[in-house]
């Protein structure tokens, strides 16, 4: 090999460490980068003659940069739409990037809702999803994430449900039940509030009335002045119904009398609601989980009812399966959509877009989509971001490292030209 040769195998290693020098560059400038995966430089000899021949090689050159997908630390941050991937995957978002339009995949996730009820990121590309639909299932087809800013529309109530006891030591009245004078013809009351048509809070009460041994009836009664063409203060019953229990206290059956239609106000006319008091022994349930009749003052455990008013959206948070739950005024949460994780068989292969984005190429196969914690994609954790890969002080050993590795190589320059020097002055 000559000593000219040399001097280029130096020049080679120059230029291959001046590269991996940008490498870690680039690395520690992006240390404090949401989702940031860092990269490292691989080295691969050279031949300065055929594979056949013996001989030094020529030296080195960087063949190419490796990116490492080993997950940055999880930093909690409160704030409900950043969000995080545990494990392998990608969030999708759709829009430009230095003027080209296309899907790319993120690490950072860093969201928030914009003016058009949009879920995007700092850039304003639109984190892509599955839409939630009416019945609560999602729409396979992937699109924009969009929460919808508007009052949510209130919903009237179509069921009641009730859990007590009623007092087994009761007697009978002595007057059978009488809707105007409820109170003193019954044992024991308890109101529901229910919601109309138009969101509008309505109080039923229902009069539980003792009857004989293990009998009883119930009466579910509103305030005429909530009811269309009623009076306030006039009590009207709008359904009605009895109770049997066994000598062990449990429910045996319960029977309507007349199914409870409540026509309020300027509301939807005719609103039909269901009351469920338990499974009962009858039926095959255990007659314990709803209504029952032991020997103990009687008490309402728990009730309620469905329906609510309309309300404003507060917010919106995410769960581990990615799925975005809009939040209300009125209490309401409301499933919005669902995140799509994308998955690549070489994340290595991935593109980098530049933004905290990669594309799908050749070398990292078209991405699979699915739902986080599934199919081997990880779980989302609100109000969390996943930062930087890059471990600060295992950079500035390679800056070290390459920077020695710079100097070695420039000595391998200049002894070279000495050797050469060396030659000319043998002339003299």
């Amino acid at each position: 090999m000559s000593i000219v040769s040399t001097m280029y195998t130096g020049v080679a290693g120059l230029t291959a460490e001046g590269d991996a020098l940008g490498v870690v560059g680039d690395n520690i400038a992006n240390s404090n980068t949401v989702g940031f995966k860092s990269q490292r430089a691989v080295f691969e000899d050279m031949l300065g003659r055929s594979m056949n021949e013996s001989g030094p090689g020529a030296g080195v050159r960087m063949s190419s940069v490796q990116q490492l997908f080993t997950e940055g630390a999880l930093t909690s941050t409160g704030v409900s739409t950043d969000l995080a991937i545990g494990g392998d995957g990608f969030f999708v978002v759709n829009g430009n990037v230095n003027g080209t339009t296309g899907t790319f995949y993120s690490r950072a996730g860093q969201f928030n809702v914009d003016a058009k009820g949009e879920l995007v990121n700092p850039q304003g590309l639109q984190v892509q999803g599955y839409m939630a639909n009416k019945d609560g299932t999602f729409s396979p087809a992937v699109s924009g994430i969009k929460v919808p800013t508007a009052s949510l529309q209130p919903s009237a109530t179509t069921k009641m449900n009730m859990v007590a006891n009623l007092d087994a030591n009761a007697k009978p009245p002595a007057t059978p039940f009488d809707v105007t004078q409820a109170a003193s013809t019954s044992n024991f009351s308890s109101a529901i509030a229910v919601t109309d048509s138009l969101g509008k809070s309505h109080n039923l009460n229902v009069y539980f009335e003792n009857t004989a041994p293990g009998q009883w009836n119930y009466h579910v009664v509103a305030d005429g002045g909530d009811l269309a063409g009623g009076a306030a203060g006039t009590p009207q019953e709008i359904g009605s119904g009895s109770f049997q229990f066994g000598a062990d206290g449990t429910l045996t059956s319960v029977t309507t009398n007349t199914a409870i239609s409540a026509n309020f106000a300027n509301a939807a006319p005719a609103q039909a609601i269901s009351i469920n008091f338990g499974s009962t022994t009858a039926g095959g349930g255990t007659g314990t989980d709803g209504m029952t009749q032991f020997a103990a003052p009687s008490s309402v455990a728990s009730q309620g009812a469905d329906g609510y008013g309309s309300g404003d959206l507060t917010g919106v948070s995410v769960d581990g399966n990615g799925v975005v739950t809009g939040n209300y005024s009125n209490g309401q949460k409301m499933a919005v959509a669902q995140i799509a994780v994308a998955k690549f068989n070489s994340n290595e292969g991935l593109a980098r877009a530049g933004q905290n984005l990669w594309t799908a190429d050749a070398a990292s196969g078209a991405a699979s989509l699915g739902a986080a914690g599934q199919g081997g994609r990880g779980a989302t954790t609100s109000g969390t971001l996943e930062g930087s890969n890059v471990d600060i002080a295992s950079q500035m050993v390679e800056l070290i490292s390459h920077q020695r590795s710079f100097q070695a190589n420039s000595k391998t320059i200049t002894t070279a030209d000495e050797m050469m020097q060396d030659l000319v002055n043998l002339k003299h």
